[in-house]
């Protein structure tokens, strides 16, 4: 069970709903069973849609011969060949126009889409799909990232001298850590309905983050004016990024088959498919080299970072961009040296996940902060307390950061709630007690940036409206969506605090493109931070608007009656019932994209987090007793939401550090089903003790800052440091399955052998 309790410095308590644990808006239809999902959109005439994907990871694409699929007449298909005879552009929009819809004459990867089929029914469809004869020349594939020749992007970070910094060092560290990929495991997987443009506006709806990414592809693959395109969310089961991107390749292949037969099409991947084909975590390396003085404080940081990327770009260099403005970590250090690249192989795409790269470089440097406290005989804890930002001092880009010193505070607040030197006693006593079994406590400090990088919010140029509707009621209009972390209850409660109205009296609802403004993609923990903020502008624009109808003063709440008033005479009068804003950057944010020097963020969210552990020494196995995190958020604006954040993000990150492993052989996932990818359940997620801090962030909603991806960076390296110190072992490398423990424990009894 998790206890979600407030810590120290907490904000002032705000008059209204906003801190308060209202009613979630959509708990109620999905616990009935009365949501709709994209599997349950009811269409009549549908087809169901196919995809005929490679078994190879490299190969030339010699022929389709489709004459017997297409045979009986009861099913069509679609190749490339098909999308350039009837002049459609073959490329999804993404960052870069280099991963076609349906290859054309060569695979990149295996479970490569290189035919559509559909057919009045699942079972002709997969007959068609069965007779369809493909045939392939199968090349060499580049599987390993580090003898790759492409490379996507590469970013570089300079502050101070390094080398310097070593030569006259007291203690240096060097080490390469390895992560794993990791699947989403959304519980619905990608599903999409299209129906053809017979009205001229093509319509899609489905399981989806970003409505108006899918508006862009369609847009580019049919060359059709983005108003002709009508993109709607129907209740999505999850995302943590991967239903960010990729639903812009299901909704293309399902919107051409449904142009083709002249039908809506139902396009629905089966946990299989989903799992094999969609895009997941990057996998990859980072090394550290590091150099601390006689006081234990840090002098030097040198980090190369290397992500594969898979076949094709996707998001590829933003995921790269926030690894390596991340990869120093919430400390204090005057020289620091960053490369990072993702490089281009063949394996199936890697693309958004929870994190989006900060989790792969917290873990490397996490984990490499407790082997440097080892080998300079400092307490772990210690050495962090000595080297943790401060308020107002600079980061790796030289951005000062005002709250910094909110990293100590929430060090402090772990340990204490953690009671980890107490805890440490215990486990000695422990330890010494059991023969087979070892205790230990890890931990791990990390930050998270809120928003997009940059000037990126300012080029985005996100809006939100607020419409005016009758009776006192207002609705919230925009493009983020609500995948399970309560967007439409925080938005909700965020207008009802900035307009003092009943939090009851405003609607929300799933968005659809032909109605609400492009505020966004939902991902970069940017919902409510970015675009709640937009919503208290769209709110004072309406409440000036209605002020001024009725002669008085903007900026106090409104009565329900006056509200109602007010609004019957600003309409009355000529008024418009919608009012939007734009994002506004912060005016101190400054950063210069071509050196990565300046402020990276508007604002930081910060967290350590203590895991306690116990090893199996028969079996290698581990048991997560209970982990505590302390995590500063600005302002919670539903305490019980966020805390589900939290804990939630922990779970995930302790399955990717423990146990979830992506099996990748020849190219393919070779465990592609839930019997064998294995993850967390209700019966390995441990009790979780969440302390929230508050340092309001001023420019957020009511102080909020974004937390959704937050507690996913320090669950895994804590988890590792935990078991690296109940067994005196040296890991690096995660899933830290037992197979791997076991050999770490095998290696350092070894070395303790030798004469």
């Amino acid at each position: 069970m998790t206890r979600a309790r407030g810590g120290s410095r907490r904000a002032r308590p705000t008059p209204g709903v906003v801190g308060r644990n209202v009613l979630r808006r959509e708990g109620r239809e999905k616990l009935t069973g009365e949501a709709i999902y994209a599997a349950d959109l009811d269409v009549d005439g549908a087809w169901w849609g196919l995809t005929v994907r490679s078994p190879h990871p490299r190969a030339r694409l010699l022929g389709i011969d489709r004459s017997a699929a297409e045979a009986d007449g009861e099913a069509i298909v679609l190749t490339a060949a098909d999308l350039a005879t009837r002049g459609y552009s073959n490329v999804v929009r993404l960052i870069r126009k280099d991963q076609p819809f349906l290859a054309v004459d060569e695979v990149f990867h295996a479970e490569e889409p290189v035919a559509l089929i559909a057919a009045p029914t699942r079972t002709q469809a997969e007959r068609a799909a069965a007779r369809l004869a493909v045939r392939y020349g199968p090349s060499k594939p580049t599987l390993d990232p580090e003898r790759a020749r492409k490379t996507y992007a590469s970013y570089s970070i300079d502050k101070g001298n390094v080398e310097p910094a070593f030569a006259r060092a007291a203690t240096i560290v060097e080490g390469s850590y390895r992560f794993g990929s990791q699947e989403h495991v959304y519980i619905e997987p990608n599903g999409v309905v299209a129906w053809p443009s017979d009205s001229g506006v093509r319509v899609v709806r489905g399981s989806m983050q970003c409505p108006f990414y899918v508006v862009g592809a369609l847009s580019g693959l049919f060359g059709e004016p983005e108003s002709a395109i009508r993109v709607i969310q129907t209740t999505t089961g999850g995302g943590f990024g991967g239903k960010e991107e990729y639903p812009n390749l299901i909704a293309g292949h399902a919107a051409l088959l449904a142009d083709a037969c002249g039908r809506p099409v139902r396009l629905l991947y089966d946990r299989a498919e989903d799992l094999a084909a969609t895009t997941k975590r990057h996998p990859g390396r980072v090394r550290i080299r590091s150099a601390l003085d006689r006081e234990g404080r840090l002098t030097a940081l040198d980090i190369d970072v290397l992500l594969d990327g898979g076949a094709y770009v996707t998001l590829s260099p933003v995921v790269l961009s926030r690894a390596v403005l991340h990869a120093a970590g919430p400390y204090r250090c005057p020289n620091v040296r960053i490369r990072g690249r993702v490089v281009r192989t063949n394996h199936p795409p890697f693309g958004a996940f929870r994190g989006f790269g900060v989790p792969q470089v917290a873990f490397a440097l996490e984990r490499h902060m407790d082997r440097l406290a080892r080998a300079a005989g400092i307490h772990p804890a210690e050495l962090r307390r000595r080297n943790l930002l401060a308020d107002g001092e600079t980061t790796a880009t030289g951005q000062a950061v005002v709250d910094a010193g909110a990293s100590g505070e929430a060090l402090e607040a772990a340990l204490d709630r953690a009671r980890w030197s107490s805890t440490e006693r215990a486990h000695a006593a422990f330890n010494r007690r059991h023969a087979t079994k070892r205790r230990g406590l890890g931990l791990a400090s990390y930050f998270h940036g809120t928003g997009f990088t940059g000037n990126g919010e300012i080029e985005l140029g996100s809006v939100a409206a607020l419409e005016l509707l009758d009776e006192a009621r207002v609705r919230v209009l925009a493009s983020s969506t609500e995948i399970g972390q309560g967007t439409r209850t925080v938005f909700a409660q965020i207008v009802a605090q900035a307009l003092g109205l009943p939090y009851e009296r405003i609607e929300t609802d799933d968005p659809d493109t032909a109605r609400v403004p492009d505020s966004g993609p939902t991902v970069a923990s940017r919902t409510v931070a970015v675009v709640g903020r937009i919503l208290v502008d769209a709110a004072r624009e309406l409440d000036r608007a209605l002020a001024a109808a009725v002669g008085r003063s903007a900026g106090s709440p409104w009565s329900v009656s006056d509200f109602a008033r007010a609004t019957a005479r600003h309409l009355a009068s000529g008024g418009g019932r919608r009012f939007e804003a734009r994002f506004s950057n912060p005016a101190r944010q400054r950063f210069d994209a071509r050196s990565y020097r300046g402020d990276a963020y508007a604002a930081y969210a910060w967290a350590a987090t203590v895991v306690e552990v116990e090893v199996d020494l028969v079996t290698f196995e581990v048991a997560v007793l209970r982990v505590v995190s302390a995590q500063e958020i600005g302002r919670a604006i539903h305490p019980r939401l966020a805390a589900g954040q939290i804990e939630g993000g922990l779970a995930q990150a302790l399955g990717w550090g423990l146990m979830e492993e992506v099996v990748l052989r020849d190219g393919h996932m070779a465990n592609a089903q839930l019997t064998n990818y294995v993850l967390p359940t209700a019966v390995e997620t441990p009790p979780i003790d969440v302390v929230f801090l508050e340092r309001p962030f001023a420019h957020g909603p009511f102080g909020a800052k974004g937390i959704g991806e937050l507690p996913m960076d320090g669950g895994a390296p804590a988890a590792v440091n935990a078991i690296a110190r109940a067994l005196d072992v040296d890991l690096t490398e995660i899933p830290a399955t037992p197979e791997r423990i076991a050999a770490a424990w095998a290696a350092a009894r070894s070395t303790e052998s030798r004469p």
